[in-house]
């Protein structure tokens, strides 16, 4: 089932949760491609490490629209994807997904993604490692900051789709790449624990990173 623009009208940091276990589907080249979240990253206008904090630009100008509206920036030269949540200049960023397939994809889905993000020797990637981090997803599904930045899902040709599926525990920890000074401490990067092996960067095996005060778990209401 698509997500509709109202699953997108609440804080932040519940949306980032709840759509952990969701499904990105993009038809790229009129081949449908998708991968499952496994990790967010949620952002307030009020706090200095959200890109709205910086002000309105025409380039962050999706960050102001209604609930729902994809916001995608270059993150080193590269997409990355975002989504406007309730409240002006909130978002929640997808981090990192897991390759998914199923009766909705093109036969040729994992091939497809591979020869989109291959190793930068050539060689192909591995299904696990195709989008472990938020341009690596970007670059396996075909998004593109030039096709979707400000616009809206669509379910001819990219939305999200709920299959049922809820994490049966969530790690929640910080941020990463958020300068000192910019709010880093702040704990609103969340994780599917059962994929945390797999995400831009696993706490539960950071040396010297401690339960309940690096990351903590918890079990997620389904109601949110």
């Amino acid at each position: 089932m698509m997500l509709k623009p109202d699953f997108f009208n609440r804080n932040a940091c519940i949306i980032a949760r709840n759509l952990l276990g969701k499904i990105i589907r993009h038809k790229h080249q009129g081949h449908w491609l998708a991968a499952r979240i496994i990790e967010t990253e949620s952002y307030y206008l009020h706090e200095k490490g959200s890109h709205a904090s910086l002000g309105f630009t025409e380039k962050r100008k999706a960050l102001f629209m209604p609930a729902g509206t994809i916001y995608m920036y270059y993150a080193r030269g590269h997409d990355s994807l975002n989504f406007s949540v309730k409240g002006r200049g909130n978002a929640v960023l997808i981090k990192s997904a897991y390759f998914y397939y199923d009766q909705l994809c093109d036969l040729d889905a994992l091939s497809i993604m591979q020869s989109l993000n291959p190793l930068p020797s050539g060689n192909l990637r591995s299904p696990e490692k195709l989008c472990a981090g938020q341009t690596l997803l970007c670059r396996s599904l075909g998004l593109k900051v030039t096709d979707w930045d400000q616009q809206q899902l669509s379910e001819h040709n990219f939305f999200i789709d709920d299959i049922n599926y809820t994490p049966e525990k969530i790690i929640k920890t910080r941020r990463l790449g958020i300068p000192e000074g910019r709010d880093e401490h702040l704990q609103n990067r969340f994780i599917d624990f059962n994929y945390a092996k797999h995400c831009t960067s696993n706490p539960l095996t950071k040396r010297n990173w401690l339960e309940n005060i690096n990351y903590s778990i918890s079990r997620l209401n389904k109601r949110g």
